[in-house]
């Protein structure tokens, strides 16, 4: 069994995402509102706020899901319809998915 961890910087894809663990069977995902380092230094820590100057205007919220699979059965059909709906986590707009073992649950 593996965690699968997704953390989705572009929201525009929150919503396919979702509806695709829904469709493998993974309503149990659970969601995460958050938010990426610089971003949250430069909004809400005062002697970083030169940051936003050198980011731009850039959204602060994340979306970070995390779910239990079965790595054999899951993520092959999870990366194929990522991929046809032209969701490629190889960008680093895109945001970032990985799984890690989770040998107790």
């Amino acid at each position: 069994m593996k965690l699968l961890i997704i953390i989705l910087n572009a929201e525009e894809h929150f919503e396919t995402i979702l509806s695709i663990l829904t469709e493998l069977d993974a309503p149990n995902a659970t969601i995460i509102e958050s938010e990426k380092l610089e971003q949250f230094l430069a909004n809400k820590v005062p002697i970083f706020a030169g940051l936003r100057e050198i980011m731009g205007e850039t959204r602060s919220v994340c979306k970070t899901i995390l779910t239990f699979i079965d790595e054999k059965e899951f993520l092959p059909k999870f990366k194929k319809l990522l991929a046809e709906e032209k969701i490629d986590f190889n960008s680093s707009d895109t945001g970032i998915m990985l799984t890690i073992a989770a040998d107790k649950v």
